[in-house]
């Protein structure tokens, strides 16, 4: 709408009764649609034409900016063309009237036709409500739609569930966002709606929803949900759904809520109110339609035993009642769940939840509870056990240290889900992991059990207050461990996984994984081959739950490499022991791979295959005829731009600003440089808008700009100063600058890290500030996260560490160059 009524909005705003301003606007837009019919439509068409209103619009819910969505029934086809510019004026007129229309034009036998690739029309005639014009052709219409819901149920509900899947898939299948959308995610309206929908279409339902409201529980969510949406189209003033981490802050100083996570606790604990019944609903209908479904259902009925029963694919409990006597029989319950990978019936979790008082006084007396509970953990549907646990509360009836994290939110720009959802994603993506090398590493460790319950605890503390949250973690996991009388030596496992969950992290994220310093002190803090297989996973697991595309399959190769250097370590292997020995590693090189390799560091044998060398090599040769050479390559998820060229100051610079001008994200970057004055750098980045791929012309732009930079024909600052800063999420997303220097943490070079607000040209701007000052760049690592930068250099000045005179003039220089820009 062009202007929100500002007595509305003003009595919205005190009140927070969103119901009322739904109401308003929908009688609001009738008005409006009906008075332009008057003057434009009717007098051009007094018959054969009705104004319906359908989808939201039809319910009587339209949020202060939500499209309008009218159908023009007509008797025929032929109608509506040769009275095409008086629907044109129709249609201009309410758009001039500042409403956004979502129209279509339809005959009464369209409307009762199943439409495949137009879902959504067919739903929203579920919602239809008449307006203005031929009642006649309107009853026509409603004569026939429940003739046509009847004959066509199977087909709807097809159509509303692939939809829905489709749209649960976009949004991970989790309520959990930080920053939902409350429409759109699970358990958001459009969910509420769904229920509506199946509800009206069921056999016993009718048309209309009047047979057959949902619950008072489910209306008392859709009301809060509904005050939310209401909120953040008012202060927005358009169609905006998401709740932001700014809305969130406004919401609850508006409303006099000092914490905005116990607004979100709330927001949910309702969005989970409505999941849970749009899910139940969905397989409900989708078992019935489903002849190939029923026969797979009635093979899993097989899987019953004394205990339970499969009945549509669920679980149930064949004696209620024994939960008073027994309370392990929920236990067995989740074992059995874990075991089959059947999920529990809506009955058993109403049956678990009904008891949870006494549940709770049971499993925090301490008992041997971890012999089953480890027998849970380690089966091939322990997620789904662990998911299903936390749902039903039985998962904070035995671990009452968790409560804290249930639904919290804890803000950064790269985690996606509250931190014990989070958790329970992290067991999920590790139990799924494909890829063979963390399958195989996976199968390897003898009591999965142990590992899933690090990933429950690993941020348990981000939920106690004053407290750092691994210690926090540690100290929560510690008491819970001893409760349930896990022994000693997987208690001390798991400590250690918790205490040292983000050091494989760390460096990768801050050293180079390839210096052996870095590695033998990885090595020395994980200390056994076991540990280290155990940390791997977590850390794979831990990582892949941060959101859906951090984990790239650079990423995890990484990871892997970082695992296999500290296995060789701690198995006395490594191969940099034997590199390090002596000139062995050119003994058996020919004369002129030896004098191409001689003086480069000894990390590059031990991070190249011969093939890779023998490219470099080649690379040389074309470098011969005009003193430089680059090729630029895709590998796997990333691209790559190798080059060699001779040493000259600002190489390193000039080439990281190259890249960020074409828009890349550098990802990795090595320099190395030989007795002869030739170096060869190595630069992975990332192409975020796919430009190289789309355009493969582009790849050879890259490669020979890049040449002219290093040739000094080009100046490419001149191809930062037109690329665009980044937009910042929020006003409180600044990223403070660090400066810090490590002599000790390699062997010949001084360690740089910065951590610091991300740009264009961060990069290019730090190594030449570095050249610029008579430091030599020996290698460079790169991570970002968000709008975050954490980069590290190794760095040499005239071959050695640099002296303290030198430490302070750079460290001026670098935090100058954070500033710039």
């Amino acid at each position: 709408m062009a202007t929100q009524p500002s007595n509305t909005r003003n009595v919205f705003l005190a009140t927070g009764d969103a119901m009322t301003v739904l109401a308003e606007r929908t009688a609001q837009v009738d008005r409006t649609v009906t008075e332009a019919a008057g003057a434009w439509l009717f007098p051009a068409l007094p018959s054969g034409l009705a104004l319906v209103a359908v989808g939201g619009y039809g319910r009587r819910q339209l949020f202060p900016y939500s499209d309008i969505d009218l159908l023009l029934l007509v008797e025929e086809e032929r109608l509506a063309l040769d009275r095409k510019e008086a629907i044109s004026a129709f249609l201009q007129k309410l758009w001039d009237s500042g409403l956004r229309m979502s129209h279509s034009v339809r005959t009464p036998a369209e409307c009762a036709e199943i439409h495949d690739h137009n879902t959504e029309l067919n739903v929203s005639l579920l919602d239809q409500r008449y307006l203005a014009g031929d009642r006649a052709l309107y009853a026509d219409v409603a004569r026939r739609m429940p003739k046509f819901v009847a004959g066509n149920r199977q087909a709807l509900v097809e159509n509303l569930a692939r939809l829905t899947r489709e749209r649960h898939a976009r949004y991970a299948n989790t309520i959990y966002h930080l920053e939902p959308n409350v429409k759109e995610t699970p358990g958001g309206l459009r969910d509420y709606q769904l229920v509506c929908w199946l509800e009206a279409i069921a056999p016993a339902g009718g048309m209309r929803l009047a047979a057959g409201e949902p619950a008072p529980e489910l209306q008392g969510a859709m009301r809060f949900l509904a005050r939310l949406r209401c909120y953040l189209h008012v202060e927005s003033g358009r169609d905006n759904n998401i709740l932001s981490f700014e809305a969130q802050d406004a919401l609850a100083d508006h409303w006099g809520q000092s914490d905005p996570a116990q607004w979100m606790r709330q927001y949910y604990r309702h969005s989970r109110t409505i999941f849970r019944a749009a899910l139940r609903q969905l397989e409900a209908h989708e078992a019935q339609s489903s002849s190939l479904f029923a026969q797979f259902r009635d093979w899993r009925s097989r899987l019953a035993n004394a205990d339970f029963s499969v009945h549509r694919d669920r679980a149930h409990f064949r004696s209620p009642q024994q939960l008073e006597m027994d309370p392990e029989l929920v236990l067995r319950m989740f074992e059995f769940v874990a075991r089959h990978g059947v999920a529990l019936s809506a009955e058993a979790e109403q049956q678990i939840e009904a008891r949870m008082a006494g549940l709770r006084a049971h499993f925090r007396a301490p008992q041997a509870v971890w012999p089953v509970l480890n027998r849970v953990f380690s089966l091939p549907h322990a997620p789904l056990a662990a998911r299903q646990m936390h749902e039903t509360g039985v998962l904070g009836a035995l671990f009452p240290e968790m409560e804290s994290i249930e639904c919290l939110v804890v803000r950064d720009f790269f985690h996606r889900y509250t931190v014990d959802e989070h958790s329970l994603v992290a067991i999920e993506k590790l139990w799924g992991v494909a890829a063979p090398q963390y399958r195989d590493l996976l199968e390897e460790v003898k009591e999965p059990g142990v590992l899933l319950m690090a990933l429950l605890f690993h941020d348990a503390g981000k939920g106690l207050p004053h407290s750092p949250p691994v210690d926090g973690s540690v100290r929560l996991a510690a008491a819970a461990l001893e409760r349930i009388r896990m022994p000693l030596a997987e208690r001390d496992t798991v400590r250690f996984l918790i205490e040292r969950h983000l050091d494989l992290s760390a460096a990768m994220q801050s050293r180079d994984v390839f210096d052996p310093p870095t590695i033998r002190e990885v090595a020395r803090l994980v200390a056994t081959v076991e540990r280290l297989k155990a940390l791997t996973l977590i850390t794979y697991a831990d990582i892949s739950a941060v959101n859906p595309t951090v984990m790239t399959s650079w990423r995890a190769q990484q990871l892997w490499q970082l695992y296999t250097m500290v296995y060789n370590e701690l198995t006395r292997e490594l191969e940099s022991d034997r590199i390090a020995a002596g000139p062995a590693p050119l003994e058996n090189s020919g004369p002129e791979r030896a004098a191409f390799l001689e003086g480069f560091p000894t990390r590059y044998l031990r991070t190249h295959t011969d093939a890779e060398m023998e490219a470099h090599m080649a690379l040389r040769d074309r470098s011969r005829a005009r003193g430089v050479a680059v090729e630029v390559e895709r590998v796997d998820s990333a691209w790559r731009l190798t080059l060699v060229a001779g040493d000259r100051p600002g190489l390193f610079a000039s080439v990281a600003g190259t890249l960020s001008g074409f828009g890349m994200n550098i990802l990795k970057a090595e320099a190395f440089s030989n007795r002869r004055g030739l170096v060869l750098d190595t630069f992975t980045f990332a192409d975020p808008h796919r430009t190289l791929e789309l355009n493969p012309s582009e790849v050879e732009r890259l490669r020979t700009f890049t040449e002219k930079v290093i040739l000094h024909k080009t100046d490419v600052r001149e191809l930062l100063r037109h690329r665009p800063k980044p937009k910042l999420p929020s006003r409180k997303a600044g990223i403070e600058t660090r400066v810090s220097f490590d002599s000790e943490a390699g062997a010949t070079a001084t360690l740089v890290e910065i951590v610091a607000q991300d740009r264009p040209g961060l990069l290019y701007d730090l190594a030449s500030a570095m050249s610029l000052n008579g430091c030599n760049i020996e290698v460079v690592l790169i991570d970002t996260q968000a709008h975050k930068a954490i980069d590290v250099f190794y760095v040499t000045a005239e071959g050695k560490k640099l002296g303290a005179g030198k430490l302070e003039i750079l460290k001026e220089a670098l935090e100058r160059a954070c500033q710039a820009g």
